[in-house]
């Protein structure tokens, strides 16, 4: 028989909270034992899987099993199921470009589902597997996480150990509002390099318009490239107190990076919210193999995350009920929005556009945007166009799409 999903998962919108779990020393040593081995039996069952080349859940269950259960002392049976699920996924996409087994780090994220935790909400305790038997663990968060948890359908959560810091990263379903109709038109914003978020509305971003320490996009490329020559130093010097600290600064860069894409995302959504508009994103998937760039361009262009912004504006204007829509990027920044003149010589630098048949000019980014925004307006007309017959048809869905834009784009 079929498992189905409830009503509230299969509408609702997924989230992550993070818990903080505050165990005693013998609890803080079995759940690292639970870690180690449920990856060195993840670990185990790659190899076998690589091995016998059997990649699906089903089959490898039946491969796997016993043989992970009998190689890895103290794997639970449920924790054996869970570390064959995670050996599926980890080959589910990116199977053809393994060379050789994946090899699960000792130390990383493990999955617990229903069954190898439960959770005692009025106690603020999570009961979580080990080795040696179950350990009730208190946990704490921000307010708006334990008023998640408490009220929400909760999935499975991830165990992690983070610099001597136990933390259990939850899986919540919000419940989905009704998308309004964009009855004011759509926000456009142009991501780019030199400034990461341009709106339609002449709003640069990062800016004032942001909380933060962060003044302005200079700002941030000149602590990236301090970042740069800081690794660069350290990994050539290569002694131990380079490599220590190496660790110490790891990840510094992406979570600003990550801090800078939640703020402009936030801005941007809440703007659309306020104004009774949409929000409209170039789909920039792709992008760094169709553009050329010179080899000291390369770092800056592949080192900003824009799939991560396109992302968190697409999940925070669902929560919000905000219209979104990626668009066509082609020609945004060398199109006119007033006269639809589409020409390379519209961009005489390049930040500075002047159309040659009607003379408007401004700065290339907020034209691109405002094209953004008006090819918005016109994709989210096609997608919600009535079908001609108004009977199903599995052509639906590709007539529903936005179509090309014309004038060259």
């Amino acid at each position: 028989m079929a498992i189905r999903r409830s009503a509230a998962k299969r509408h609702g919108l997924p989230s992550i909270v993070q818990l903080r779990l505050t165990p005693t020393p013998a609890q803080a040593d079995a759940l690292a034992a639970a870690v180690l081995v449920c990856n060195q039996a993840a670990t185990v069952v790659s190899r076998l899987a690589w091995q016998h080349r059997v990649f699906t859940v089903v089959e490898l269950h039946r491969l796997a099993y016993y043989a992970v259960r009998a190689q890895v002392a103290g794997l639970g049976a449920q924790a054996a199921v869970r570390a064959i699920a995670r050996v599926a996924s980890a080959y589910a996409n990116r199977r053809s470009t393994k060379k050789r087994a994946h090899i699960f780090r000792p130390h990383g994220a493990v999955p617990y589902d229903a069954r190898l935790m439960s959770w005692s909400r009025d106690a603020r305790t999570v009961s979580l597997w080990t080795p040696t038997g179950r350990v009730t663990v208190p946990y704490t968060g921000r307010p708006e996480d334990l008023k998640a948890v408490d009220t929400l359908p909760m999935g499975e959560a991830d165990l992690i150990c983070r610099r001597g810091v136990w933390l259990l990263q939850v899986a919540l379903t919000l419940p989905k509002p009704a998308v309004r109709e964009p009855v004011g038109g759509f926000v456009g914003v142009d991501q780019g390099v030199a400034n990461l978020a341009v709106t339609s509305d002449r709003v640069v971003l990062p800016g004032p318009a942001l909380p933060g320490q962060i003044s302005g996009n200079g700002h941030v490329r000149t602590l990236r490239e301090r970042r740069h020559r800081q690794r660069r130093r350290l990994q050539k010097k290569g002694t131990p107190a380079a490599r220590r600290v190496l660790r110490r600064l790891s990840g510094r860069e992406h979570r600003m990076t990550t801090d800078l894409n939640h703020q402009i995302s936030t801005y941007v959504v809440r703007e659309a919210e306020r104004t009774g508009r949409g929000v409209a994103l170039e789909d920039l998937q792709g992008i760094r193999g169709r553009v050329r760039a010179y080899r000291f361009q390369r770092r800056t262009l592949h080192g900003w995350a824009f799939a991560q912004q396109i992302a968190f504006t697409r999940y925070k204007a669902a929560r919000a009920g905000v219209a979104f829509l990626l668009v066509d990027p082609a020609y945004t920044s060398q199109a006119c929005p007033e006269c639809g003149c589409v020409s390379r010589a519209n961009r005489p630098a390049r930040g500075r556009f002047v159309c040659t048949r009607c003379g408007l000019a401004g700065h290339a980014d907020h034209i691109a945007a405002r094209n953004i925004a008006t090819r918005g307006i016109a994709g989210w007309a096609a997608i919600n166009q009535p079908h001609a017959t108004g009977l199903p048809s599995p052509r639906r869905d590709r007539e529903s799409k936005p179509s090309a834009s014309t004038g060259g784009s």
